[in-house]
C-alpha cells in the first residue's frame, strides 16, 4: 500500500519564546502583528497581563470564553479602541465599526439581501463571472500572481452580484488602491498604541489618503448612477445598491451610513475571500495528493449537476480545503473586545476597561484544540469530521451577533470558483512562490502568490 505523504506545512511564525521590548512589540505591531505571539498563545486556554501599554489584556482562546465573550454576554463588550482606530477613518459607520442602533440600523437593512433565497439566486452570477474571468489563463505562458488574480475576481463577482455590474471604477486600479490602502491604513499605527490624543497625524492615515479617496469616490459615483435611474423611473435591479438606497430616512439609514455600508462591501467584503481564495490554492498546488483529490471530485460533480446552487453542498472535499485554509490564515485573524464593566467566566475575572483579544490565527493553530494545528490537513472538515469541532474553536467569519452577514455568500462563491479555475487549469508553486503571511487587517501573502497556471 502507498504510504500517505506527510502533511504540508505552510510558511507561519514560529511562537516567540521570550516576550518582546516594549520598543520591539511596537515595531513588531506595525510591521506584522502575527508575529507577536508566543508560546503561551498557542498553548494555553486564556492569558491575562495586567499592565501592557493599552491597560489589562486578555488572550481568549477557550472555546468556552469565547462563546461567553462574543455570545453570551456580548451586550458587556464592544469593539475595543485600537481596532476602531484603525477601522473608522476607512468605514466610518460601515457594518463593521458600527456600534449600537447605527449598527441595528445597517443590520436590519442588509438582512434580505443575505437570505438564503438571495444567496442562491447570486450564483449563476458567480459562475459565469468566473467562467469569464479564466478565459485569462487560455495562453498564460508568464507566471501570474494568483493573489492578485483573486482580488480581480472577487471585485468582479461582487460588482455583478450586489451592485448588477453598475459600479463605477476600473478593476486594475480597483486592485491597486486596495493593496495600498490596506499596506497604509490596515496598520496598527504606533501612536494609538501608545493612547495619543486624535489630533495628532498618524502618518499611517496620511499615506492612505489619496486611496480612500479613490474609494471614496468610486462610492459616490456609483450611487449617483443609481440615484438617477431611480429619479427618471427606469427599471432598476432590486440589489443591495437599490435597497439601501431605498432604506435612507428618518427610520432608516442616513445618506452617509449607506455611502460607509457600500465602501465595506467594496473595500473590505470582496477582500477576505480573495485572500482565502489565493491562500487555498497555494495549498492544494503545495499538496498536490490533496490537490487530486479536489480535481476528482469537481470532475464529478460538473459532469452531473449543472447547477451551481447545488455545488456547495456536492463538493464536501472542494468546501474542505477552502475551509482548510481560513483555518491556517484567517481572512480576519484578530477579533478585539473591551469590557464595559467587571465580568466572570468561570473563576477567572475578567476587569472593566480590559481589552479582550479573540484571534482566530492563534486559536486556530491552538496546540490544545487540533492535532498537527500547523499542517494543511482539509479532512479535519470533511464529514463526519467537521461535526466534531466546537462552534467556537473555528471562527473565520466570527461569532455571535456581529458574525459576518455574507458569511454563505462567501462559502458559496469560493466554491464556485474554486471549481471552475481547478477544473480547467492546474496551479503549480515555483522557486520563487514563498509567501509570508502579514496582518493588514486581512491576512496577506507578503510577496504575493506567483504560479504557473498549464491547462489540465
Amino acid at each position: 500500500m502507498e504510504s500517505q505523504p506527510a502533511p504540508f506545512v505552510p510558511p507561519a511564525p514560529r511562537p516567540r519564546t521570550s516576550p518582546p521590548s516594549t520598543f520591539e512589540m511596537m515595531r513588531i505591531v506595525y510591521r506584522n502583528p502575527l508575529e507577536l505571539w508566543g508560546e503561551p498563545s498557542y498553548n494555553e486556554p486564556w492569558i491575562s497581563i495586567d499592565n501592557t501599554i493599552g491597560g489589562p489584556l486578555v488572550i481568549a482562546n477557550d472555546p468556552g470564553l469565547i462563546r461567553h465573550v462574543l455570545v453570551d454576554n456580548a451586550k458587556n463588550y464592544r469593539m475595543a479602541r485600537v481596532r476602531q482606530k484603525i477601522l473608522r477613518p476607512i468605514l466610518r459607520d460601515g457594518l463593521l465599526t458600527a456600534e449600537g442602533a447605527v449598527w441595528r440600523r445597517s443590520r436590519k437593512a442588509m438582512a434580505p439581501v443575505f437570505t438564503p433565497r438571495h444567496i442562491a439566486g447570486f450564483a449563476r452570477p458567480m459562475l459565469e463571472r468566473t467562467q469569464a474571468f479564466v478565459a485569462r489563463y487560455e495562453n498564460a505562458d508568464e507566471p501570474v500572481d494568483v493573489s492578485r488574480d483573486m482580488t480581480l475576481l472577487t471585485f468582479d463577482i461582487l460588482a455583478e452580484t450586489l451592485f448588477s455590474g453598475e459600479i463605477a471604477g476600473e478593476p486594475g486600479s480597483f486592485a491597486y488602491q486596495v493593496d495600498r490602502l490596506f499596506e497604509t491604513m490596515g496598520r496598527v499605527d504606533p501612536l494609538d498604541l501608545l493612547g495619543a490624543p486624535d489630533w495628532l497625524p498618524r502618518i499611517t492615515r496620511l499615506l492612505g489618503r489619496n486611496s480612500l479617496k479613490f474609494f471614496r469616490d468610486i462610492v459616490a459615483e456609483t450611487m449617483a448612477m443609481r440615484r438617477e435611474k431611480m429619479a427618471s423611473g427606469h427599471d432598476v435591479p432590486e440589489d443591495f445598491l437599490t435597497l439601501l438606497l431605498r432604506a435612507e430616512g428618518p427610520e432608516g439609514l442616513t445618506r452617509a451610513e449607506i455611502e460607509d455600508n457600500i465602501i465595506t462591501f467594496i473595500g473590505a467584503g470582496h477582500e477576505t475571500t480573495a485572500r482565502a481564495l489565493g491562500w487555498a490554492i497555494y495549498c492544494l498546488a503545495s499538496a498536490p495528493w490533496e490537490r487530486e483529490k479536489i480535481e476528482a471530485e469537481i470532475d464529478a460533480v460538473l459532469a452531473r449537476e449543472p447547477d451551481p446552487v447545488r455545488w456547495l453542498d456536492a463538493m464536501p472535499f472542494t468546501r474542505a480545503a477552502f475551509e482548510e485554509a481560513m483555518r491556517l490564515y484567517p481572512p480576519a485573524p484578530s477579533i478585539n473586545r473591551e469590557a464595559l464593566a467587571e465580568d466572570r467566566y468561570r473563576d477567572f475575572t475578567i476587569v472593566k476597561g480590559a481589552q479582550v483579544l479573540v484571534m482566530p490565527w492563534t486559536v486556530h493553530r491552538h496546540r490544545l484544540l487540533w492535532a498537527e494545528p500547523d499542517a494543511f490537513m482539509p479532512s479535519r472538515f470533511h464529514p463526519g469530521n467537521r461535526e466534531k469541532l466546537d462552534r467556537y474553536q473555528y471562527l473565520p467569519f466570527g461569532a455571535g451577533p456581529r458574525v459576518c452577514i455574507g458569511a454563505t455568500f462567501a462559502m458559496q462563491e469560493a466554491v464556485i470558483a474554486l471549481a471552475i479555475l481547478l477544473s480547467r487549469f492546474r496551479f503549480d508553486t515555483l522557486p520563487e512562490t514563498k509567501p509570508w503571511p502579514v496582518q493588514k487587517l486581512t491576512t496577506q501573502p507578503q510577496g504575493g502568490l506567483p504560479m504557473r497556471v498549464s491547462r489540465r
